[in-house]
């Protein structure tokens, strides 16, 4: 083994010497493309790192908020419905207003609660926006919704 050695001693040499520059050689191409492409990677990090927090603050804006409405329901009693008559006497809300206040509860529109009651649609009109006036509401959804809560209706 010791005559192979000394026999391509010469050759190995060489072949160790040819290696070490391939690595040389490739070590200083490595180091020439880092130098040589340094802004593109910087510009490249750069990109990514703003691709990354656009990511992030398109998700905390477009992510839905969560609102809380606090809204107060009227549960009714388990004993038998009494109307409230002090708060028809507060309000001052006349026997008229109230029985068109009950048909409107029933889902009857302006046209029907006239003819039940056998009046004009403009004094429907009038004894509705009175009720509303009276119980400081705007809709008839919301009428019902307080008379229930005042105890003016079941």
């Amino acid at each position: 083994m010791v005559t192979v050695f000394k026999k391509y001693k010469e050759s190995i040499g060489f072949g160790l010497s040819i290696a070490m520059l391939f690595y040389i050689l490739r070590w200083f191409e490595i180091r020439y493309l880092i130098l040589s492409q340094q802004y593109d990677i910087y510009f490249g990090l750069i990109a990514f790192v703003f691709t990354l927090l656009g990511i992030w603050l398109a998700k905390q804006l477009i992510e839905p908020k969560t609102v809380w409405i606090e809204k107060e329901i009227a549960v009714p009693s388990t004993g038998p419905f009494e109307i409230n008559q002090f708060e028809i006497n507060a309000r001052k809300i006349s026997k008229r207003e109230l029985e068109v206040l009950e048909l409107i509860a029933t889902g009857k529109s302006n046209e029907e609660i006239a003819e039940a009651l056998f009046v004009s649609l403009n004094t429907i009109k009038t004894h509705t926006a009175n009720l509303y006036q009276k119980l400081e509401v705007k809709r008839r959804t919301q009428a019902i919704e307080k008379a229930k809560s005042l105890g003016i209706l079941r």
